[in-house]
């Protein structure tokens, strides 16, 4: 496709650079070459994810029609794509909530562990792991309830800890991550196909590793815990200062012979904007895929970036996108009783950020985004930024500053008309952050 003129459609150009990177982690376009042949028994496929529904389209067109297949996966409400013409259904599909887990999450975790009873070792596993696998595939460990995963998923998410935190501890809290579900296969081989949404790219971390072997110990769930001041159930705290909820850990025999294979990355996609941008014309760099830390802070750091290059071509000459990746994080802070509630995500919380340091800087425009279609909990993937963004805001009467103390940069976009809305993608490989300078 050809790429809009950046210099007279920045935002189209951004946007465009966005589907690259979309494009380049669907699960049609990337699975072929690490599906295992058939085994001499049954084959199971198995999974969880924001790209569930795609992954397992993509293993019912790619897997031999004449071979059996059967199994279940589970995604986020209105994450299964449209079912292409003439593909027939082999697997079953159901979705539940994401990112805080619900009674349909916990049945189809129940129902997925029940599928792994009188496994051969003849038979094989297909386990189809995604980003939001920890919320979708929710079992609660004995004597804590869904309830009580609910508060503490809340909890984690408004903490500002980061995805490995949160999943160290939901590994601990669970009873099919961890390396469990992968576990209660044996002694059938397990295949993993996972996309990945993680820093660093690690499958134990990615859907909090249902299939992986858990290198992090009940010690260090319970210091995050601590460190973030997020309560437990008694009973729950002295099973995790015991030892008791240990997960299984690497050199398990439990992992013989199991495969884990990465379908899709952050940098992959990354890369493939960067090559669209380069297509057009314009010089592109790779900052990291790998970048955390408080998504409003992150911003200020791109803008002085940013700011540099258009002012002093330093460290990058003009024109040229400037791209990176990763899982920043948003502390939500506490609100007075009646206070304006705030609405939006990382991507948007890093626009703001970013729009708020840029102080206008002309001939620079960015857009943020999940790679899944969603930012957050909300109806958008993410914000654009122009040099005028606060010259407007200002006719409205809006300050950057009160809507960041209220984490609220999905009202500041929208009031703008600058939300970046692209409905479920059906893969996930983290934020999407492309600053144009020109």
């Amino acid at each position: 496709m050809t790429a809009p003129d950046p210099a007279t459609q920045p935002r189209a150009f951004l946007e465009h650079l966005y589907q690259a990177a979309v494009l380049r982690a669907l699960p049609l376009h990337t699975m072929a070459g690490f599906l295992p042949p058939p085994p001499k028994g049954r084959t199971i496929v198995l999974g969880a994810g924001k790209a569930g529904g795609s992954m397992a389209q993509a293993v019912e067109a790619l897997w031999p029609a004449d071979a059996p297949l059967q199994g279940l996966v589970v995604t986020r409400y209105h994450h299964i794509p449209p079912r292409p013409a003439g593909l027939a259904q082999r697997l079953e599909l159901v979705e539940a909530s994401h990112p805080v887990p619900d009674a349909a999450g916990q049945d189809a975790a129940q129902r997925i562990l029940a599928m792994t009873q009188g496994l051969t070792a003849d038979d094989l596993v297909l386990c189809l792991i995604s980003g939001g696998g920890s919320a979708l595939l929710t079992l609660p460990a004995e004597g804590l309830t869904l309830e009580d995963k609910q508060r503490i998923n809340r909890d984690l998410l408004n903490s500002g800890a980061n995805i490995g935190e949160m999943n160290c501890v939901r590994k601990h809290l669970s009873r099919i991550k961890g390396g469990r579900l992968a576990a209660a296969c044996a002694p059938a081989r397990v295949v993993t196909l996972t996309i990945s949404d993680v820093p660093g790219d690690d499958p134990s971390v990615i859907a909090s590793g249902p299939t992986v072997a858990d290198a992090t110990s009940c010690a260090d769930a319970l210091a995050i815990l601590q460190r973030y001041g997020i309560a437990v159930p008694g009973g729950i705290m002295r099973l995790l200062e015991q030892g008791a909820l240990e997960t299984p850990k690497p050199g398990d025999r439990a992992f013989d012979g199991h495969q884990v294979h990465l379908i899709a990355t952050p940098q992959q996609s990354l890369e493939a904007a960067a090559a669209a941008a380069r297509a057009a014309g314009i010089d592109a760099h790779i900052l990291s895929d790998e970048m955390e830390g408080e998504s409003r802070e992150v911003g200020k750091v791109h803008a002085a970036l940013a700011r540099a290059v258009a002012q002093r071509g330093q460290p990058f000459g003009k024109p040229c996108v400037i791209l990176s990746g990763g899982e920043t994080t948003v502390t939500v802070k506490k609100r007075a009783e009646g206070a304006p509630k705030g609405r939006g995500g990382r991507a948007g919380e890093f626009c703001l950020g970013l729009a708020q340091a840029l102080q206008g800087q002309p001939h620079v425009w960015a857009l943020a985004a999940d790679t899944d279609g969603i930012d957050g909990v909300e109806d958008n993937a993410g914000a654009f930024v122009a040099p005028d963004t606060l010259a407007r805001a200002q006719v409205l009467g809006m300050k950057a500053s009160a809507f960041l103390d209220r984490n609220d940069a999905y009202g500041w976009f929208s009031a703008l008309g600058d939300l970046v809305v692209t409905g479920p993608t059906h893969t996930n490989v983290n934020d999407f952050r492309a600053m144009l300078v020109l």
